[in-house]
């Protein structure tokens, strides 16, 4: 794996780790009444910055934001956010598999196949 890819990994991975806390503190305060749930987003941006460079990589940063309220709807639905944080813990375990798995590949070179 080179730098670059590396790095585009290495971004998501921090994404997702921080969005599983965000997540985490609304699943938290479900039960408060009136609570807002936050929404943290980085893919698009990093997507975008994916075009750019290393850098343009290195400077991405998730936004955090307060959901918006949704029409008829009192506080925020807790499927929804179990539902989020079983799709980040999926995510990132298959982004640390790939990178398991390139340390093996990279280990096996290493070893000259032996």
């Amino acid at each position: 794996m080179d730098s670059f890819s590396a790095q585009l990994v290495i971004k998501a991975l921090d994404g997702l780790a921080q969005r599983a806390t965000v997540t985490a503190q609304n699943i938290a305060n479900g039960g408060t009444p009136g609570y807002r749930p936050f929404r943290l987003t980085f893919e698009t941006a990093l997507s975008q910055a994916a075009g750019k460079g290393e850098a343009a990589v290195r400077a991405v940063k998730p936004n955090i934001e307060r959901a918006p309220v949704e029409f008829g709807e009192d506080g925020m639905r807790l499927d929804l956010e179990l539902a989020t944080a079983s799709s980040t813990a999926l995510r990132y375990s298959a982004l640390v598999d790939l990178l398991n798995r390139q340390m093996q590949i990279n280990a096996l070179a290493v070893a000259g196949g032996n």
